[in-house]
């Protein structure tokens, strides 16, 4: 057996070490390798494991013996799906390893943000000490107003950190939650997003990403928000439209960003459409990693070794995503 990983710049040595004692031939392959070369790789592969690198259709047709598709993450939109059902191969992905891990990320940077962390660690090393002056003004989470972009298990565990642990209004947009099961989660649900946007001190984003909420908070959204908000994001970063943000940052009428997740990975210093946010006393750039805690590796690791063993059985492999995409699987499946 042979089986290919991406994007090794991932550490992933449980993973790695798992699937070589099973006598699995393991070849990993670092991230933005192009087309030709995963396809020359693959061509003799029974599984292959990604997690950023796009599994385009080319790639699927190129691998006559491959038996499934890990990702080993939770995010999907890098895979041809379809062109893999079409095959008979299954995709499965690692959903639940960190809920409870990025909704600790994104509450770590919204109070970083709001107790001016960023500003007043880069100030004292060059002053040595700071006065309390009105530039370094921070702000409670108590008392404040919390909306929720999207209400799913990150975003509820978000919710019981600002509203049980900190006392916050919490305000739920999520059409695809009803409002007695926001409410079960201490969330007020609001049907209008630009309505909850205009009442918010912070915002959090936790929605999926499809057709439906790409640029789902662009120039009218971020026109919404008060100029002392402050936006967090640690789902998908294309759910923002970056140009606008990027303008409103520069223009002052936002009071703090913290991403965690780009349209465009890695983020660079020069060159990519976020670069003038670098260095910026109100913005935190995280680079992808809330995810990355030595608790959820070793979850991350135990369930995709789980599925890579399912699949190199031949056992159908347990597909616990609810997203449709892959639950529109019906060879070699099965439905936890």
């Amino acid at each position: 057996m042979k089986a290919v990983r991406t994007d090794r710049e991932l550490e992933c040595p449980d993973i790695d070490a798992g699937l070589r004692a099973r006598g699995v031939e393991l070849v990993t392959l670092p991230d933005g390798i192009p087309e030709a070369e995963l396809i020359e790789a693959i061509v003799d592969a029974d599984l292959l494991l990604m997690c950023y690198t796009p599994i385009t259709a080319r790639v699927i047709a190129a691998a006559p013996k491959l038996k499934g598709i890990v990702k080993y993450g939770v995010g999907i939109d890098a895979i041809d799906i379809p062109a893999a059902i079409a095959r008979g191969i299954p995709v499965v992905n690692v959903p639940e390893y960190a809920e409870e891990t990025v909704a600790e990320g994104a509450f770590a940077l919204m109070i970083a943000l709001a107790k001016r962390m960023p500003a007043i660690g880069r100030a004292m090393p060059a002053e040595g000490w700071i006065w309390p002056e009105q530039r370094w003004l921070g702000r409670d989470i108590s008392g404040a107003t919390l909306g929720l972009v999207g209400a799913g298990k990150i975003g509820r565990s978000m919710a019981r950190m600002a509203g049980q642990g900190f006392r916050a209004r919490v305000l739920g947009y999520d059409p695809h939650v009803d409002g007695a099961t926001l409410a079960a989660a201490g969330i007020e649900k609001v049907d209008d997003l630009r309505t909850m946007l205009r009442a918010c001190d912070f915002v959090s984003l936790h929605c999926v990403l499809n057709a439906a909420t790409r640029g789902l908070i662009g120039q009218t959204e971020l026109d919404c928000l008060k100029p002392s908000a402050v936006l967090v994001n640690v789902s998908r970063g294309a759910l923002i439209d970056e140009a606008a943000l990027v303008e409103a940052v520069l223009a002052g009428r936002l009071g703090g960003v913290g991403l965690d997740v780009y349209s465009q990975e890695p983020l660079a210093r020069s060159g990519h459409p976020l670069s003038p946010l670098f260095g910026r006393e109100d913005v935190i750039l995280f680079p992808h990693l809330t995810f990355f805690t030595a608790e959820a590796m070793r979850r991350l690791s135990d369930d995709t070794l789980a599925r890579c063993f399912e699949i190199l059985d031949g056992r159908p492999v347990q597909i616990r995503s609810h997203d449709p995409r892959l639950r529109a699987q019906t060879r070699n499946v099965a439905f936890a």
